[in-house]
Parts: structure tokens; C-alpha cells; sequence
């Protein structure tokens, strides 16, 4: 098996290598990991000897901030420590490769057997963190080779996953390769004891710890105040062109008694500009703002990365995008501001916390326009329901804070434990 698991890796290189001339963002990835074996070793040459390495790695940008409280408190309690923080996908690594709270970030390497190895005995790290998910074969086993203490957190199993299949060995022998695993929930703690993994515990979701801080540190975007009026807002975030299929005909109908600022999942000129004559009222995009304008505005799209998480602070209600198409995004970071969510009926099912929200009448799910609007109406019409929505949505955030604790927790026992005080 693993010979195919190598074969499927090179595969992997080679199609990403043609798929480069067509698409710009596995282009960067593509680029981004040329050279980065010198570099990896230029800035192991600049450490001090023996300093210790911690290895944090994420998918992408979503599994960064889930990671991002365990990568801040781990360097609040080992400042001796230096933190390198890799990504597999462009979206991760384009958007935090500045990121002040790691030493060095780079794209993790293709997982061949050769870019693991001088991967892993360039660094050496004494310990290495893997956000939620990604197992790759041959890093854990170069890691497990050079004694790194190897730790996944906020992992979520399910039951079709390959790893409890009876014929997949060969993914039981990656997971057993980590000397603990801190997952999300019940189920996953089950699947675990069903294949009889050594190491493994109950730590909840960092990304509760995450949404709650920034919602403690927010602060307000001049930019955006003009337009805050005595009128509701809505905020739609992450929507796609599925999602304003839906939004277009009911802010239309509520224009003149609600506002909306539009956060789209991918920054499309040409399609923010089809949604603004779609819709009836004055729209207006960020990077276009002029002086004294918004105050009279309806609709503000939103066309730039990164500020959509802070924008909920100024919503009564919030439009989640995503599940109308591949998935639903987050929805945490508009529940810790205490908004009551809304969005399709579809693709919600893999997200505990959205089913969790349903149940517990802090999010109701649309399939079309004419559910929307009435949602929406009974949130306009009748404040102790929007309130009340508000409440739980505010509780369940606190209800779930501490994930980050409990791990570091252990991390000071795992680590004194093999290496001695720090």
C-alpha cells in the first residue's frame, strides 16, 4: 500500500504541475514550494543551536484560525520555542504568510518520501501540531522517526472515513503514528475506541475559543460607520451565486426597511457587478467608497479577504453562505456576536454546530427565497424573537469556550513528561 499511496503522491505533483498553466491559485501553490527547501534551511542556519522547534500545520486558511488560539498560547507559554507554520493550500498560506505569531511559514511539501525526509531533518521540531485534519503518510513517518511528539487537535472522525474500514490498514497505521488526538466530539471519540487507537481524548473545538476572541477584540471600522442607519442589517456572508439567487428577490422586497452588507465567498468583479444592477436600491463596494455616501446606501458589497469576520459586529441577523453548493461556511463567527443565522437547507448536515444551532432555535435553514422572507419578516416584525434567537446563539458560544485550555493542558504534561522542565 504504500507504494501506491508514493505513486499517488507523484500523480499528484505531476497534475498539479499541468494543472498550473490554467489555474492561477494552484499556480501559487505550484510556485511557492520551489526553492523551499533552501529556505527551510536558510532560516534553521539563522537559530540559535538547539533551539526547539514547534511544527504547526493547516490545510488552509479555515483550519489556520480554528489552529490560531493553540499557535498563541503555545507561544505564550514556550516563548523559547520558534514556530513554523505550513499550509497545504494557496488559499491558507497567500492570505497568512505575514502572520506575525509564527517565526517561519512556508507550504508543506509534497508528501514523496524524499521531500519528507529533508523536510523533517531540516527542522528536527520537538513537537508537531496537525489542525483538525491532514495525514500525510511519509511526515508522520519521518516525524515519528526523528522522536517528535506528534499531536492532533480539534480532529473530527466520521464513520465512512477510510481509517475504520476493515481493508484500510494502512490509514490505521497513520493515525497510530500520533501520540494523542484531541477530538471534537462524542462520535469521533467512538470511532476511535472501534479500531482501538492508543492516545486519544475529549477536547472540543478551538474554533469556539477563536470566533469568541475576536468578537472580545473587535473594534470598529470607521469605514463602514456611515453606513449604519436606524435600519436593520444583514449580513450575508461567504455567499456565492447560489445564495444571492435567493437573497436578490427578498432584499428587494424589503428595501426601505433593512440594509445588507454582502461578504461573497470569492472576490468576481464582474459578478458583484451583475448583483448590484440586480439589485433595486443604491449598492455600493468597499474598495469603491466615496466620501459621505454611505449613509444613503442600501447595499454594501464587500470585495476584499479578511474583514468579514469583524463586519458582524454591526448585524441584526446574519445570511451564511455555502449551503446551497459544496458546504456551509462559518457560522460561528456571526453566532459569537449574539446574530440569529439563517441559510440553506442543504449542505449543512457535516457541521455539528449548525445542527446544534437549528435545534436549539438559533438558526432555521431556507430552500428558497419565499422561506427566506419570511423568516427574515418574523425577525423584523417581532424583536422578542429575534432577541431570544440572539440569546441563544450568544449562550452556546460560551457554552463551548475552553477547548484551547484543556489541550495545552496536556501539551505541558506531554512535554515534560518526554523532555524534561522547560
Amino acid at each position: 500500500m504504500t507504494l501506491i499511496y508514493n505513486l499517488g503522491i507523484q500523480l499528484m505533483a505531476w497534475l498539479m504541475s499541468v494543472a498550473a498553466y490554467f489555474s492561477p491559485k494552484i499556480r501559487l501553490g505550484v510556485e511557492g514550494r520551489k526553492g523551499l527547501k533552501a529556505r527551510l534551511q536558510h532560516f534553521k542556519d539563522g537559530l540559535p543551536a538547539h533551539k526547539p522547534i514547534a511544527l504547526f500545520h493547516a490545510a488552509s486558511l479555515g483550519e489556520f484560525e480554528q489552529g490560531r488560539p493553540v499557535i498563541e498560547a503555545f507561544k505564550a507559554q514556550y516563548p523559547g520555542y520558534s514556530i513554523v507554520l505550513t499550509f497545504f493550500s494557496p488559499s491558507g498560506y497567500e492570505i497568512r504568510k505575514n502572520y506575525s505569531g509564527a517565526d517561519f511559514i512556508c507550504y508543506l511539501p509534497l508528501d514523496t518520501p524524499a521531500n519528507s525526509r529533508w523536510f523533517v531533518e531540516i527542522l528536527k521540531p520537538r513537537i508537531a501540531f496537525f489542525i483538525k485534519y491532514e495525514f500525510w503518510y511519509n511526515i508522520l513517518q519521518n516525524l515519528e522517526q526523528n522522536g517528535t511528539l506528534i499531536l492532533s487537535f480539534s480532529t473530527i472522525f466520521r464513520p465512512h472515513q477510510l481509517f475504520f474500514k476493515s481493508y484500510a490498514s494502512f490509514y490505521r497505521e497513520m493515525l497510530n503514528k500520533f501520540d494523542f488526538i484531541f477530538v471534537q466530539n462524542e462520535e469521533s471519540m467512538s470511532l476511535l475506541a472501534s479500531i482501538e487507537h492508543p492516545s486519544y481524548g475529549l477536547a472540543g473545538d478551538t474554533r469556539f475559543d477563536r470566533v469568541y476572541s475576536i468578537a472580545l477584540q473587535a473594534q470598529p471600522i470607521a469605514s463602514i460607520e456611515p453606513f449604519v442607519t436606524d435600519l436593520p442589517i444583514l449580513i450575508a456572508g461567504s455567499v456565492w451565486s447560489q445564495d444571492m439567487e435567493v437573497l436578490i428577490t427578498v432584499l428587494n422586497q424589503k428595501k426601505g426597511r433593512m440594509k445588507a452588507i454582502i461578504a461573497p465567498h470569492e472576490i468576481k468583479p464582474d459578478q458583484i457587478q451583475k448583483w448590484c444592477e440586480a439589485l433595486d436600491g443604491k449598492s455600493i463596494r468597499y474598495s469603491q467608497l466615496p466620501e459621505g455616501s454611505l449613509a444613503q446606501s442600501d447595499f454594501l458589497f464587500i470585495d476584499n479577504i479578511g474583514m468579514l469576520s469583524s463586519l458582524y459586529q454591526y448585524g441584526q441577523m446574519a445570511y451564511i453562505g455555502g449551503s446551497f453548493g459544496a458546504g456551509l461556511h462559518n457560522t460561528l463567527e456571526a453566532a459569537t456576536f449574539g446574530l440569529p443565522l439563517v441559510f440553506g437547507n442543504r449542505a449543512y448536515h457535516r457541521f455539528k454546530e449548525a445542527i446544534d444551532l437549528i435545534g436549539l432555535g438559533g438558526a432555521q435553514t431556507v430552500s428558497n427565497s419565499k422561506e427566506l422572507d419570511g423568516v427574515i419578516e418574523n425577525w423584523l416584525a417581532n424583536e422578542a424573537a429575534r432577541q431570544g434567537a440572539s440569546r441563544t446563539n450568544s449562550a452556546y458560544i460560551l457554552d463551548n469556550l475552553g477547548a484551547t485550555e484543556t489541550i495545552m493542558n496536556r501539551v505541558d504534561s506531554f512535554l515534560l513528561s518526554r523532555y524534561g522542565p522547560k
